[in-house]
């Protein structure tokens, strides 16, 4: 790599860096429009195969990439944040609006991927999150 472009990437890369820095939050938006906001205390993403894995502070959930559209740093967490995360490994309870137990899957990506579309408790005996499943 010629050394001005790879003297272009460290600025680039530098000037997000810096920029990340003075935000609260890192926004995903899927294809349905379902918008969720994650605090960017310790935040790390890792990609494997056809998942994005985004951690911090409070937890980890991962993401079909195929299903993202965009993602931005933001100041306020207009979207739906993620405070709450459930371990993305863990087992869990899926219940419906109504507390009605559905069942128990190994993990969160297991559970959303047999559920029918709709609004869902997901519970990992610590942790209750409501997911949107589209």
């Amino acid at each position: 790599m010629p050394m001005k472009k790879l003297f272009l990437l460290v600025v680039a890369c530098c000037a997000m860096t810096a920029q990340a820095t003075t935000y609260s939050y890192l926004e995903f938006t899927n294809k349905a429009g379902t918008k969720t906001a994650f605090t960017v205390t310790n935040l790390t993403l890792n990609v494997s195969g056809d998942k994005l894995l985004v951690t911090n502070v409070n937890g980890s959930v991962g993401f079909v990439l195929t299903e993202l559209v965009s993602m931005q740093f933001t100041l306020d967490k207009t979207a739906t944040a993620v405070d709450n995360v459930l371990d993305a490994d863990a087992a869990v309870q899926v219940y419906s609006m109504t507390g009605t137990c559905l069942g128990t899957y190994e993990s969160l990506l297991d559970a959303t991927k047999t559920l029918q579309a709709g609004t869902y408790l997901i519970s990992n005996g610590s942790v209750t999150q409501k997911v949107v499943v589209k």
